[in-house]
């Protein structure tokens, strides 16, 4: 199985937590960064291991908005690092920060995800994008724009018409360990096909449910699969291979 949405530099000990998630079936991970430090940090982890780690760089957008010095610094960075690069990410628009932010700084975050569309673009990388509730459709009326991006729309939460719009736009979705306890995202995934699933853990995020207490790691990605396989009505055979599938699609 694939993890297709982790923070990896944030753990601890990662060449032997690696080892015991491929000793259980995990065999590869698509690390994001939130920031420049941990862009870097990232890159550092993919040179470790490169067959086992898909590498992202981007600035999650629940932040204030990126000064110039910093996009310049990401453009240098994508550049020079191309090769080690699978795709932008974690980008997107805010949503929990929302009233943090004064209204030129929610224009900047609209204006900077459309930079990084188009850094995608010509980069021809695809985008994991944090875009949840209403900032959703927001975020995929700038993507359609470009329809040459393909986008990973990371736990989303949306409407179900954005959800479809998504879907038809030929789009990703990933789902969380808590599906496995939420009836939202349970329902959610009744509407993505599985061509266009992802299953994802957002480690190190903790979750609720029958995972409290528990560390995050790659090893829930488990319980996703044994829900999908009572959502979808598959055997776990299809979900592992579609699942694992469309994360090489999407990021290479």
């Amino acid at each position: 199985m694939i993890d297709s949405h982790i923070h990896l530099y944030q753990y601890d000990q990662v060449e032997k937590r690696m080892n015991q998630w491929l000793s259980e079936g995990i065999h590869k991970v698509v690390a994001v960064s939130n920031d420049l430090k941990s862009a870097y940090e990232t890159l550092e982890l993919k040179q470790r291991f490169p067959n086992f780690i898909l590498a992202g760089v981007g600035y999650h957008p629940e932040q204030k908005p990126m000064q110039v010095r910093e996009m310049n610094e990401f453009i240098n960075l994508i550049y020079s690092e191309k090769k080690a690069i699978s795709l932008i990410g974690e980008v997107g628009l805010p949503y929990y920060e929302l009233n943090r932010l004064t209204e030129r700084e929610q224009d900047l975050h609209l204006e900077q995800f459309a930079w990084w569309v188009e850094i995608a673009r010509r980069e021809n990388l695809p985008l994991a994008i944090h875009a949840v509730h209403s900032q959703a459709e927001r975020a995929l009326a700038i993507l359609k724009k470009v329809p040459t991006v393909s986008a990973h729309f990371h736990w989303l939460k949306a409407p179900v018409p954005v959800v479809q719009e998504i879907v038809a736009a030929g789009h990703f979705i990933s789902f969380t360990p808590e599906i496995c306890y939420r009836e939202r995202d349970q329902k959610l995934a009744e509407i993505v096909p599985l061509t266009q699933l992802l299953i994802e853990t957002d480690g190190p995020w903790p979750y609720n449910g029958p995972f409290e207490q528990l560390e995050t790691t790659p090893l829930l990605l488990k319980h996703i699969a044994k829900k999908l396989i009572e959502l979808k009505n598959e055997p776990h055979c299809q979900i592992v291979h579609q699942t694992v599938t469309n994360t090489i699609h999407l990021y290479r």
